[in-house]
């Protein structure tokens, strides 16, 4: 009997305390929905956003409270409200703003009263940029991108009706590709301290954590920062920027009252197309001079990259300080939305990211070294929580297709969890890979998996028609890549043996080589780690490699194979110097989350040279023999067959990395810091017979600064030489990336101009420095034709250097973001205080070329001198 007392006592204050839940829906005042509208406690820092139809929900304990309805644009409402255990809906219909010119003259060739308004807010900016010491909230982050048509073929490929449906699209290709919230706990401190818990997040059909950092975006700011770099690497110019009035035009639309303040309505229009620049409105509070909220838009003629519009809603709310009833609150972004969409390759697609922010602490107090160099952590139980958990925290309404999206996707993602292992999953899976055909082996490759579980075997084969390639030493010659791979037990662990065939048809040689590589993660486990974020922790490669190969004379690989076989074949022109070794190469490569990296190696090798064997070229050129296979440059003979035992470090290091962590790993997110790396090689005399003796060094420094609106400048400074020279054969000379052809070579580590070995040195001392900026749109905007294609300018210089008679200079200006990948450069050189030579260097640069380009260096020091 007591028990049944005590628990119908419980039930009982149960249902006393339990909170309410308010629904509704905000309208204007033709009863059309007002998307992501703001609804907010009044008094307090509590609130949720409408969703897209306008509907809204919000749990409230039993009492009396005011709520604040709010919309860029339209007249703000407060409603009073009496809370109990019972359900209550609360609409909004929200009339457009009925704004005031009273007293505004405005006579011809008078100064819009606009301007004056401005000039108070932008001497009011910096006040208002960092208003408080510190602070801490809650965001919630929700990310939804539709696809709104998408073509029918792809690169030639078909894109089929079961592709269609594994993304999440209809037939004709519109539905919800990606779906996440989050709920991150944001903490700050003055100056440039952040610090991000992700206290839960969830992905529309996988257990990812989602979207979850805050995208915020401070109009206080001069350069305005809006989703990284990649937008627009310069930034955009506020409206209330310190030289704003020198970029764009204001108009005074009127102003209306708002709990006894007056607030300004203020058209802002940009002065000048292509310039990064917003247009739109912004609301500015009499007296106090800051902003109220803004609706702004970014498009293509603002310089903005791969969008091609982009929306910024904010509403600004103040903040009451602890114990202060709200006297001398400051203001923050309350509610964010940020709409987007782009077409490209066919696909069209739009989304947005909301951005709701709750439970401000304006007086904080964080713990010692709270602040340390983790800059966002995941809970380890963030991406477990119920729909419940969901439908209690989300201030946004989910709409019906959002909803379904989540049923259905998080359905099949649980049953294909559920199923993975059984043979009815495995059978299935392997008739989708459906059996190896002829045209992925020759053309697309062969990507496989056994898919047996929990560690199914992969294996792959790259298509044999790419491995085709014609030089003047094999002829035609034909390279067979595959790879097994196994994950290990255990975290992150990985074995991959890697096989390579290459023959050469007219010199008829075989090389077979291969590499056993296995990965795996160094360091403790994340949970526990030290107070101050700095417990260490990375991966760790070892590489066993050997066989028959050929290589490169410099084993940068400055001569891409496939640029050489047009050249060959079209021009008469054998840029590539290869020959043979035989190989073994054992060596570990370790990198810590810290930003250190560890290279430790050593190499037998048994060189032997090769000669030209082929004739052939398509287009004959009298007086164009090909040159020997050897660097001509350096020798005038081929070299003696010579063996050489090889041990190399390196050290490399970025000071104040910054990091993710994930509850068993991290992720480091780079630094400002520049990178810096060391290295020595020594070459051993007598070591199983080994002809060589030398000691060389080399030291390196590169980084990106991002002056904004000015620009982006790259360099790379790197000093070396030998210690001791006494027998070193032309492969172990220092060699630099030189180039001969149009196709540049890399851009921040190589010479435009020179002969592939003429800088090759044994040199006790060499410095070396490249430097380039990117322009990023300054100055072409200025310019009709190429602030129309978005074609920027880029400029620098190569410099080589070893004495007052061994000296190398190269100048170079170009235009890059060509179609958003090419980049043309004309290159000028002098060779010891000489005129040189000059000429065109076409390669990969801009928005989406820049990374192909970084790919493809990688992608060189892996072909041929892959042991290494």
């Amino acid at each position: 009997m007591i028990r049944f007392l005590l628990l119908s006592v419980l039930l009982l204050c149960c249902c006393i305390t339990q909170a309410a839940r308010i629904t509704g829906t905000v309208t204007d005042n033709h009863g059309s929905p007002l998307p992501f509208a703001s609804i907010t406690i009044k008094g307090t820092t509590k609130g949720v956003t409408a969703n897209n139809e306008g509907h809204y929900s919000i749990e409230l304990s039993p009492g009396e409270y005011t709520l604040v309805c709010q919309y860029v644009g339209y007249t703000r409402q407060e409603k009073k409200v009496t809370v109990d255990a019972n359900p209550q809906v609360i609409d909004f219909h929200l009339t457009q703003l009925q704004l005031s010119m009273t007293d505004v003259i405005v006579r011809p060739g008078g100064e819009d009263p606009a301007y004056a308004i401005i000039r108070k807010a932008i001497k009011k900016r910096k006040e208002y940029e960092q208003p408080l010491d510190s602070f801490s909230c809650e965001a919630y982050i929700k990310t939804l991108m539709r696809s709104i048509s998408m073509p029918k073929k792809v690169f030639g490929q078909v894109i089929e009706e079961s592709d269609k449906k594994e993304i999440g699209v209809d037939s004709a290709g519109k539905g919800i590709i990606f779906l996440s919230e989050s709920l991150t706990r944001v903490y700050y401190k003055r100056p440039d301290k952040v610090k991000l818990e992700v206290i839960s997040g969830r992905t529309s059909g996988s257990n990812e954590y989602g979207f979850s950092v805050p995208t915020f975006i401070n109009f206080y700011s001069n350069d305005v920062r809006v989703l990284g770099d990649q937008l627009n690497p310069r930034g955009f110019i506020s409206p209330i920027a310190e030289g704003a009035l020198n970029y764009y035009r204001y108009q005074f639309l009127g102003s209306y009252f708002e709990d006894g303040k007056e607030i300004n309505h203020i058209k802002v229009i940009p002065k000048r197309k292509y310039e990064p620049l917003f247009s739109g409105t912004i609301y500015i509070m009499e007296d106090e001079w800051r902003i109220h909220s803004l609706d702004l838009l970014l498009v293509k003629e603002s310089q903005l990259q791969i969008l091609d519009t982009l929306e910024i809603r904010q509403i600004h709310a103040p903040i009451p300080e602890t114990g202060n009833s709200g006297r001398n609150a400051v203001w923050q972004v309350k509610d964010q939305t940020v709409n987007f969409s782009f077409k490209l390759m066919g696909f069209a697609v739009a989304g947005n990211f909301i951005n709701v922010y709750n439970n401000f602490d304006v007086v904080p107090v964080f713990r010692k070294r709270f602040f340390n160099r983790v800059l966002m952590k995941y809970d380890s139980s963030g991406n477990l929580h119920t729909k419940a958990y969901w439908d209690s925290v989300r201030p946004v309404p989910l709409e019906p297709d959002e909803k379904e999206n989540y049923q259905v996707r998080d359905s099949v993602y649980q049953y294909n969890r559920d199923s993975m292992g059984t043979k009815a999953n495995r059978d299935s899976l392997l008739r989708k890979q459906g059996p190896v055909k002829v045209l992925q082996v020759l053309s697309t490759g062969v990507n496989r998996s056994n898919f047996k579980q929990p560690r199914p075997l992969h294996y792959t084969l790259d298509p044999l028609l790419s491995g085709i390639r014609y030089n003047t030493v094999e002829g035609i010659d034909m390279k067979i890549d595959g790879t097994v791979s196994r994950a290990l037990p255990g975290r992150g662990g990985l074995l991959l043996f890697a096989p390579h065939i290459r023959y050469g048809f007219h010199n008829t040689r075989l090389n077979p080589w291969a590499s056993l590589v296995l990965n795996h993660r160094v360091g403790g486990a994340i949970s526990g780690n030290s107070e101050d974020g700095s417990a260490l922790a990375g991966h760790q490669s070892w590489i066993l490699a050997g066989g028959k190969q050929v290589a490169q004379f410099n084993d940068q690989n400055p001569m891409l194979e496939a640029v050489n076989d047009l050249y060959t074949v079209f021009f008469r022109r054998n840029y590539l110097k290869i020959y043979e070794r035989y190989f073994v190469n054992l060596g570990s490569v370790t990198r810590l989350d810290n930003g250190f990296r560890l290279k430790l190696q050593a190499r037998y090798e048994d060189r032997l040279p090769l000669n030209n064997t082929s004739d052939y070229s398509l287009v004959k050129y009298k007086d164009r023999p090909f040159t020997p296979n050897y660097p001509i440059e350096l020798l005038t003979a081929p070299f003696v067959r010579h063996q050489a035992a090889l041990t190399s470090a390196s050290v490399q290091y970025q000071p104040g990395q910054q990091y993710v962590e994930f509850p068993d790993h991290r992720v480091s997110l780079g630094s400002s810091y520049p990178t810096m790396e060391l290295s020595y090689e020594k070459g051993w005399s007598g070591v199983l017979g080994s002809d060589v003796n030398f000691d060389k060094w080399r030291f390196s420094v590169w980084d990106d600064a991002n002056f904004k609106l000015l620009g982006l400048l790259r360099y790379r400074v790197t000093a070396g030489g030998f210690f001791n020279s006494r027998s070193v054969p032309v492969q172990d000379y220092e060699h630099f990336n030189g180039d001969r052809t149009v196709i540049a070579t890399n851009y921040a580590n190589g010479f435009q101009l020179a002969p592939y070995y003429a800088l090759s040195t044994t040199a006790s001392f060499y410095t070396t420095a490249h430097l380039e900026h990117h322009f990023n749109g300054l100055l072409t905007n200025k310019i009709p034709l190429f602030r129309r294609l978005n074609w920027t300018l880029v400029g620098g210089g190569n410099v080589y250097y070893v004495n007052g008679s061994d000296h190398y200079e190269e100048v170079f200006g170009g235009l890059e973001n060509i179609l958003k990948f090419f980049r043309i450069d004309w290159v000028g050189s002098w060779r010891n205080g000489r005129y040189y030579q000059s000429g065109i260097r076409i390669g990969l640069g801009g928005l989406l070329g820049g990374g192909f380009a970084g790919a493809a260096a990688r992608k060189a020091g892996q072909t041929m001198g892959e042991s290494r």
